[in-house]
């Protein structure tokens, strides 16, 4: 309790005082943080997936900036040989603002990526956002079938029939990609579970379901009983190593991602930097309370 009401305080505080507990969590504020963290991470045999921090603009311009921002990075860190991939919150573009001009500056993006022989996952938001962006992945998967891919939540009630109903979309020259994680945003009870247990029932049913018609995997937890679930599903399905990964957030569980990587599974983690970093931390914060002690014995303890 006393975590959580810590946890709901620190938002309001001093940026520097946030900045304790976020610089385990962020790359930086620039490209060159981006590509420091993703080229040691690299060396450790682990891949990345980089996100500029930001969402929810509001104006077009804005959505424009990020746009042209996104093209560097794409330029900059396959030119550079960094092993991964690029991750992109569409309301960084415009979703909420204007869907046709969102789809335009993201299609370019993609096809950017495409040229580079890379590949743009589009983040899943709040649950005003799911259906815009199911069909922004729909319209860019049918002209860059391996180029791009999806964030499925499974907190969500309706994440089953959403996987069914992209899979006309499957096919075993281009696998549908899909990242799997438990979901982070505050939704009522009537589409989201609640319970934890719950929610862990129906991430494990997802992801039997991606195995079962074989779409790529992107396991992305950092609960102990989740991966040594999947990796028992891996396990008895005979589910190949070309047709999952992985996949952790920046700086959480290092010990629990090292003991996934020694065992001989593909990780890429979560890379996330640029100057809007305090509303990611912040909602990392509400997510984990537990991480307020963190910044408590920092600031304290520590000084």
């Amino acid at each position: 309790m006393l975590n959580k009401i810590i946890a709901n305080i620190l938002p309001y505080m001093p940026k520097k005082l946030i900045w304790v507990f976020s610089k385990r969590y962020i790359a930086g504020e620039t490209i060159e943080d981006g590509l420091l963290a993703s080229k040691l991470l690299n060396e450790k045999g682990i891949e990345v997936t980089i996100d500029i921090l930001g969402e929810f603009i509001r104006s077009i311009d804005e959505a424009e900036q990020n746009k042209n921002e996104y093209l560097e990075v794409i330029e900059r860190f396959t030119n550079e040989n960094v092993v991964g991939n690029f991750s992109l919150k569409p309301t960084s573009f415009g979703l909420l603002i204007d869907k046709e001009v969102c789809y335009n500056y993201i299609r370019e993006i993609v096809a950017f990526a495409a040229e580079k022989d890379s590949f743009v996952r589009i983040d899943m938001e709040d649950s005003q956002c799911v259906d815009l962006e199911i069909e922004l992945f729909r319209k860019l998967r049918k002209e860059f079938p391996k180029n791009v891919g999806l964030v499925v939540q499974a907190y969500m009630r309706r994440t089953k029939s959403d996987l069914e109903g992209l899979n006309d979309l499957n096919s075993e020259s281009a696998p549908l990609s899909f990242r799997l994680c438990k979901g982070i945003y505050v939704e009522p009870e009537r589409i989201a579970f609640k319970g934890y247990e719950e929610v862990r029932a129906n991430y494990l049913a997802d992801l039997k379901y991606m195995f079962e018609n074989k779409m790529y995997a992107g396991i992305a937890t950092h609960d102990k009983y989740l991966v040594d679930e999947a990796i028992k599903l891996i396990r008895e399905m005979n589910i190949p190593k070309s047709m999952y990964e992985f996949q952790m957030l920046y700086g959480v569980t290092p010990e629990l991602r090292q003991s996934i990587v020694d065992e001989g599974h593909r990780m890429r983690v979560y890379v996330p930097y640029g100057k809007q970093w305090f509303g990611y931390s912040t909602r990392r914060l509400k997510e984990n309370p537990k991480m307020a002690q963190h910044i408590i014995k920092a600031l304290f303890i520590r000084g």
